[in-house]
């Protein structure tokens, strides 16, 4: 697909149709991959080619009588915190808040509630003294692990990869 018919709206102004065509295309540039234990839910690959979701995330959540895919949201954050990450050196933590900003336009834009989105991630994010990581990506970034100092959970995925 060309780069400019992936603009299908246009407009200079904050609109949720452009943000869907934004969270479109961000989706076609990387393959997402729902077969390892990650951590707070999602992370991508070293390369970033590759976003990884936790393989117990449910797939789908029902809004309104509809069944609203979750992995184009994660996809949106993930590829914005990575991109700040290694095009522009900023901390994870800096780099975490743009993207979670950015992950919260997307699901106001298709619609859903980010309060009844949250609450689904929250329900589903294990707390991290329990999480039981088995398989994990040998090409994870271990970047966030690293900038918030969770060695406890840096050690375990160090471990699992191995």
């Amino acid at each position: 697909m060309k780069l400019q018919d992936e603009a299908r709206h246009k407009s200079e102004d904050v609109s949720n149709s452009v943000l869907a065509d934004v969270v479109l295309a961000l989706q076609r540039r990387i393959e997402v991959n729902h077969q390892f234990d990650i951590p707070y839910l999602a992370g991508y690959s070293k390369d970033g080619r590759t976003v990884y979701i936790d393989r117990h995330l449910p797939r789908t959540m029902a809004w309104q009588g509809q069944s609203v895919k979750l992995a184009p949201f994660l996809v949106t954050h993930e590829i914005v915190e990575k991109s700040l990450l290694d095009q522009l050196r900023l901390h994870y933590l800096h780099a975490h808040q743009i993207a979670l900003r950015t992950e919260r336009d997307a699901v106001r834009a298709a619609g859903v509630s980010w309060r009844a989105y949250q609450a689904l991630m929250k329900r589903n994010e294990k707390s991290i003294d329990e999480e039981r990581v088995r398989a994990v990506p040998r090409d994870l970034d271990l970047t966030p692990y690293r900038d918030l100092e969770d060695f406890p959970v840096l050690d375990r995925l160090v471990k699992a990869a191995g």
